[in-house]
């Protein structure tokens, strides 16, 4: 148990002046969902708030969050126990997130202007900057920049709280798996190609290339989670 007290130790951040029951539940969600703690292990409230010098309040509050989004169950005369994320998960998000992206895209293109298109053209080219300098972090920004900026700009917005919802699930693998230079230089040639797709107003293009893209970073984030033993 002091393994998996010190794999959410490592994963709070006190520094950030936030509330302590947000910066718990956060350490304790990504834990889980990277499999520190693996799925069946009981999470003992009293233990985990006696080991991190934490009142059981923050704690209580993030297992409640945390059976909210299905990552943990609670049984009736044992407590909270670890659900974790899947392999199969991974696949049914990657599944959803296909036919979303590539909506979301395809609007985004009929709704923007040459501005908008051009503003576009400067974060991949600022992307490309950073990625030959060797800034993986601001890489990653900027990825999430892109994203971001398509969901914006195709205006459906009940959409955009949908992918965030999914993405938030596998983030942490994505950061892990895409720091390899390769994934980063093969992920900016594909935002490349769907903004390309964009520009020509090519459906096809979009289709082909969202979902050749997702299916990358779907192959490196199972890779990921399977050397994790997460199955």
């Amino acid at each position: 148990m002091d393994k998996i007290v010190n794999a959410v130790a490592k994963n709070l951040d006190l520094s950030q002046n936030r509330p302590i029951k947000e910066l718990i539940y956060e350490a304790l969600r990504k834990t889980v969902i990277l499999g520190d703690i693996p799925a069946g292990v009981r999470i003992n409230e009293k233990y985990f708030s006696e080991m991190m010098n934490i009142s059981r309040t923050p704690i209580r509050y993030a297992l409640k969050r945390l059976a909210d989004e299905d990552l943990v169950i609670r049984k009736t005369g044992i407590g909270v126990i670890v659900k974790g994320i899947s392999v199969k998960d991974a696949y049914e998000i990657y599944a959803i997130r296909k036919e979303l992206d590539a909506l979301a895209t395809r609007q985004a293109m009929r709704l923007m202007t040459t501005a908008e298109f051009e503003q576009l053209n400067q974060l991949l080219l600022e992307t490309r900057r950073l990625n030959e300098a060797g800034d993986v972090t601001a890489v990653l920004q900027k990825f999430s920049e892109f994203n971001q900026f398509i969901y914006d700009k195709s205006q459906m917005y009940r959409l955009k709280s949908i992918v965030v919802e999914l993405q938030e699930y596998l983030v942490y693998f994505r950061d892990i798996c895409i720091r390899s230079t390769d994934r980063c230089d093969l992920a900016l040639a594909e935002h490349w190609l769907i903004y390309r797709g964009m520009l020509n107003q090519d459906v096809n293009q979009i289709n082909l290339i969202t979902h050749e893209h997702l299916n990358h970073s779907l192959d490196f984030i199972v890779k990921e989670m399977r050397h994790r033993h997460l199955e």
